[in-house]
């Protein structure tokens, strides 16, 4: 695949996605969004990968939101649409449509450096990719109004405190401790994490009672996975599982 404003790999089962504007923040303009919103879909279609990653390129921006060619479209839905496990390394700062496409993420590591925020209401705007779902459902409805209509800055520090993000590690570090956290998941089972991933996020729009039968019946069909047997098997050997996402 070749693209313009994104630059995509894969290896060893884990997809990557690096935001390829650091001249401008790793700031959306259509193009990007275009971009992304074509490699999303593909990436769930292929079987060898089983983890993704999305960073910004150079050490100053994750993104930080829309450029001046607006966009109308919504990456961050794009990424959130995403089966497979998705970590976000934040390299830098992440604001307005850019936090919303870290949200879009199922784990965030941040570098000690990035900042944090919705400035949108300042500007007579408010976030149009998810930010207003998305944010209190991670930390809650009265920091994500706080946040919101605010639009506060916050530091790495603030973010890990409200659990926005899950680790803050060193920028020159960043790289290889993400690379680590995707390595250890795309060791696991593929259907495994996909099932983990589907329960938890659907299970939090649906009562208990259906959230446990989600969880059930996505337990009782991964017993039908050759993963599972092969799992069942290393475990009884004392070996390393080699799982093949079938």
């Amino acid at each position: 695949m070749s693209y313009s404003t994104i630059i995509y790999t894969k290896k060893e089962h884990i997809g990557s996605i690096i935001l390829n504007r650091p001249e401008v923040g790793n700031s959306i303009n259509l193009k990007l969004a275009q971009e992304l919103e074509d490699v999303c879909p593909k990436i769930d279609q292929d079987d060898d990968i089983y983890v993704v990653v999305i960073t910004g390129a150079g050490d100053k921006a994750f993104c930080t939101g829309v450029g001046k060619s607006d966009s109308s479209s919504s990456p961050a839905s794009a990424i959130a649409g995403i089966k497979k496990p998705v970590i976000a390394a934040i390299n830098g700062d992440a604001l307005g449509q850019g936090l919303e496409l870290a949200l879009g993420c199922d784990i965030r590591l941040s570098s000690d450096k990035a900042k944090f925020g919705f400035p949108e209401v300042a500007h007579g705007l408010i976030p149009s990719d998810g930010g207003t779902q998305r944010l209190p459902r991670i930390v809650g409805r009265g920091k994500a109004l706080e946040l919101v209509l605010t639009a506060e800055v916050i530091t790495a520090e603030e973010a890990l405190r409200i659990g926005l993000v899950s680790k803050i590690v060193k920028g020159t570090n960043l790289a290889a401790e993400t690379d680590a956290l995707a390595q250890a998941m795309a060791a696991k089972a593929p259907i495994a994490l996909r099932f983990i991933k589907e329960a938890i996020n659907k299970g939090l729009d649906l009562t208990l009672e259906q959230g446990l039968r989600l969880e059930a019946d996505l337990y009782f069909l991964i017993h039908t996975t050759a993963d599972r047997t092969e799992g069942i098997a290393a475990f009884l050997k004392k070996r390393p599982p080699k799982f093949k996402g079938k």
